[in-house]
């Protein structure tokens, strides 16, 4: 368990604040971006295709930064680099309004999600010291208001596009408010991490987990397939599986995100009393059953009843895993945070690509199905993370 560190009531609810402000900016600017990329799609006049192609270029910038991410913080501290990167993140965010050609997108858009996931790891390092800090866990709780941000971004983008307001002009103000924020919540963040142990100043710049940080990056990896199914292919699997019109598909993702913001904000509350191992079982058993009663049953009701399942069922995992990754005494919270959510990442990003795969060579039913075995290998695996 962790222990509780000693510090003032009200400087812990402050940094605790603090950290929280940065979690939402990193997911407000990120939904800010992906609520006007149909807006962008029409200026550049990009095909479906090209569309697809340029979509890669902020996970290549992430997968970039995950070998270096946690030796900037593990050198320059989290603080700074979160920082640095916050600054960026948002700097990044107008040059994708001012691009007018296919090659400038790209290109912005792998520094953007290079920054963006610096930024990621570092705020993510915070909050792993905060939890310390309160002896108990609120992982979950940071990650919900990222997710809340989401929604809050995908909202006030819908605003801006309906009412003209041009991508650069929207995405100047969002990054206005990240300047702001970010020069006042940084100043109340931990100044300096806290490691029980040595420095490991001598940890090169990756490093590919070993024993309980493979088995937690592999957990990740299964429960962001999930996810990754969920964002790409719900509206898909609700027009051509339950049969829906384009509108009623999209409340697919919307049930699903959803709980997944909501359960984030309760699930501390549901560790501390059923411990983390029962608490990534009963994650992946929700994930599975969710996505099973989708396929069993493929009626609206009843599916939506099972994306609301796994949308509860994924909202802890990952807030578990990254806690239990910080806490390790093998390497530093920045290089095994960002050796853990690499594994992770790789889910995210095999996750729509193998349901296309298995839907051509079998059906879109049968590759939910196989999703769904995912969150039953959470259930299996989470016996091996400790208390």
């Amino acid at each position: 368990m962790l222990q509780e560190l000693s510090i003032g009531h009200s400087h812990k609810r402050t940094i605790r604040i603090a950290v929280s402000a940065l979690f939402f900016l990193t997911g407000f600017c990120f939904a800010s971006w992906a609520s006007r990329v149909s807006a962008i799609q029409q200026k550049l006049h990009l095909s479906e295709g090209l569309l697809g192609f340029v979509l890669i270029a902020p996970p290549i910038g992430s997968m970039i930064s995950m070998f270096v991410a946690g030796r900037l913080v593990n050198k320059y501290g989290s603080r700074q680099v979160l920082m640095v990167a916050g600054l960026l993140y948002g700097g990044i965010l107008p040059t994708l309004g001012l691009v007018d050609s296919l090659w400038q997108l790209f290109s912005c858009l792998i520094l953007f999600g290079f920054c963006g996931n610096v930024a990621n790891i570092a705020v993510n390092t915070q909050a792993v010291q905060v939890e310390a800090m309160y002896g108990r866990p609120i992982m979950a709780s940071f990650h919900g208001l990222w997710s809340t941000a989401g929604l809050t971004g995908g909202f006030i983008g819908s605003r801006m596009a309906a009412n003209g307001i041009v991508p650069y002009q929207h995405f100047l103000c969002i990054m206005v408010i990240m300047i702001i924020i970010v020069g006042i919540s940084i100043r109340y963040v931990i100044p300096q991490d806290m490691s029980a142990g040595e420095k490991h100043e001598d940890q090169p710049l990756f490093v590919f987990p070993k024993g309980i940080l493979l088995m937690l990056g592999i957990i990740a990896f299964c429960s962001m397939i999930c996810e990754g199914t969920m964002f790409e292919w719900s509206s898909v699997y609700f027009r051509k599986v339950i049969g829906v019109n384009e509108a009623q598909a999209v409340q697919s993702l919307t049930a699903f995100m959803s709980t997944m913001a909501l359960f984030r904000f309760l699930s501390d509350k549901l560790t501390i009393r059923l411990g983390a191992t029962r608490m990534l079982q009963l994650s992946g058993l929700l994930t599975a059953g969710g996505l099973l009663i989708a396929v069993l049953m493929p009626y609206y009701n009843i599916a939506i009843i099972g994306f609301l399942l796994v949308g509860a069922g994924v909202s802890a995992v990952v807030p578990l895993v990254y806690s239990a990754a910080g806490r390790s005494k093998v390497l530093s919270p920045g290089m095994a945070l960002a050796s853990v959510s690499t594994i992770g990442y790789l889910g995210f990003l095999a996750g729509p690509p193998l349901i296309g795969f298995i839907a051509e060579a079998t059906s879109l039913r049968i590759s939910f199905f196989v999703i769904a075995l995912m969150g039953t290998c959470i259930a299996i695996m989470s016996n091996k993370v400790k208390e």
